[in-house]
């Protein structure tokens, strides 16, 4: 019987602010080693035996993402778009009945944005718990408890099974710091990975016992399902299942949960104070990535994407720098970033929704300079990619070659532009340009109107399927 990885790419964007936001969430952050969350997931199961291609569940606003970072592991596989947030449940069932498509599989059902310091010893306790799933297992995967931590749900073990798998006593919720130590001292404690193994016949037999309006819902959504590009959207009957986590759909119900304890080095990376934790620290306790300079502070993280950042005589501090805000908080207070995004909604500020820098399926933009009648963008198109043919109100444009080969479509005119020679797009102006070559194109764009929003564009032919979209 093979694994089916299952990956959920959700996630709200919150707590890792500025470096995540709603529509860029921690999974897709760059990392210190250049890769992201999302990559390493996908990785995550390159030691397993007898695995398939994995099935990514995500949402509509990842979706370019996601297939980015899977090409660019060199990774097939399904992506499944939720219309809505259900939560794990639903998300997983999902899975289920996009793998028994084809067979019966273990689905190893992974986060999308956890980090594992000792992978290989997360793979050989996947390996000691197949056996458990195949015989009708709902297996979950509890962290040996580092510390008395109070942001974890907690399991507790029971009789053992076989060598090293245990039935599941209970789940506990997230403890008070004085019931976490008196758990810790008992022993038979573990962390709530929300990582998850069982076959998804099994899994969907145990959620339309427990939670059969999900069973349902979810079923009868796969039913409707259609397919856009490269990815399976589900019918709308998705939006009516109750939203529901898989640890109270079904594991707190199930007579068939158990644990396999796992000391793999895992975190959740769920705040800067996490992050600081897992880094590398100078001799002061400094935690510093990117472009940082230190005298006289220490056992602060400090983190820049871009600009300088200098601190003098700071101590337990988080400084988090993107190009567009910057964060400085008391190092152990970082889980209350959320409540500067809950105020930048509140103020409808974009530096709550995006990153300057977004992608597309066809490549990426990145904002350089906003004012109010001119903004400056750096964009990318891949190789062999194009934009939407489409025509602005309220701007006109001017394109600059910087690397590459540009195929430029003005009205009925058709030409080609290389490195250094530019264009410009008047208002009103049918346009669209190209990749014709195979290196990805470079060119700065200026705007310049009395109205730069993304919604001031008119598709007239996209290849993406976004007609209803009004960004570019």
């Amino acid at each position: 019987m093979k694994i089916q990885p299952v990956i959920l790419c959700g996630g709200s964007g919150t707590r890792l602010w500025p470096a995540s936001r709603t529509k860029y969430p921690k999974q897709f952050m760059l990392l210190g080693n250049g890769s992201n969350l999302f990559k390493e997931t996908l990785n995550r199961t390159n030691a397993l035996t007898d695995t398939e291609d994995p099935i990514v569940v995500s949402n509509d606003a990842y979706r370019f993402y996601a297939s980015a970072a899977m090409h660019e592991e060199d990774k097939t596989g399904s992506i499944i778009l939720e219309p809505v947030s259900r939560n794990t449940a639903p998300a997983i069932a999902l899975a289920a009945f996009a793998a028994l498509e084809k067979h019966d599989n273990l689905l190893l059902v992974l986060p999308s944005d956890h980090r594992f310091a000792h992978p290989e010893k997360f793979c050989a306790a996947v390996e000691q718990a197949r056996r458990a799933a195949e015989s009708g297992m709902l297996v979950t995967f509890g962290i040996e408890p580092s510390c008395p931590e109070t942001g974890y749900g907690y399991i507790k073990r029971g009789s053992e099974i076989s060598a090293g798998v245990f039935e599941v006593n209970r789940f506990l919720e997230k403890p008070s710091e004085d019931k976490a130590k008196a758990m810790i001292a008992e022993g038979g404690h573990y962390w709530n990975s929300g990582i998850f193994f069982f076959k998804a016949s099994t899994y969907l037999e145990e959620l339309k016992r427990f939670a059969p309006s999900i069973w349902q819902t979810v079923r009868e959504a796969w039913g409707q399902r259609r397919t856009d590009l490269s990815f399976i959207r589900p019918g709308t009957a998705f939006c009516q299942s109750p939203s529901d986590s898989i640890d109270y759909a079904v594991m707190e119900h199930t007579t068939k949960a158990a644990v396999v304890p796992v000391d793999c080095g895992w975190s959740d990376l769920g705040s800067w104070e996490a992050f600081y934790e897992v880094s590398p620290k100078d001799a002061y306790g400094n935690a510093c990535e990117g472009d940082v300079i230190v005298e006289n502070s220490s056992n602060c993280y400090l983190r820049s994407s871009g600009r300088l950042i200098a601190a003098l005589d700071v101590h337990d501090l988080a400084v988090v720098e993107t190009r567009d805000a910057i964060l400085i908080t008391d190092r152990r207070k970082s889980q209350d970033v959320k409540q500067v995004v809950e105020k930048l909604k509140l103020e409808k500020r974009p530096e709550s929704d995006i990153h300057l820098k977004v992608y597309r399926p066809w490549g990426s933009y990145e904002t350089l300079v906003l004012s109010d009648r001119f903004q400056v963008k750096r964009i990318v198109v891949d190789p062999g990619e194009e934009n939407s043919l489409q025509l602005h109100y309220h701007r006109a444009e001017h394109w600059i070659v910087v690397s590459g080969t540009a195929e430029v479509t003005i009205g009925d005119n058709t030409r080609l532009l290389t490195e250094n020679e530019s264009v410009y797009i008047p208002l009103g102006m049918k346009h669209r340009i190209k990749n014709p070559g195979t290196i990805p194109l470079v060119f700065i764009e200026v705007q310049s109107g009395s109205y730069l929003g993304e919604d001031d564009i008119v598709r007239l032919q996209d290849d993406y399927g976004r007609a209803g979209e009004t960004k570019a």
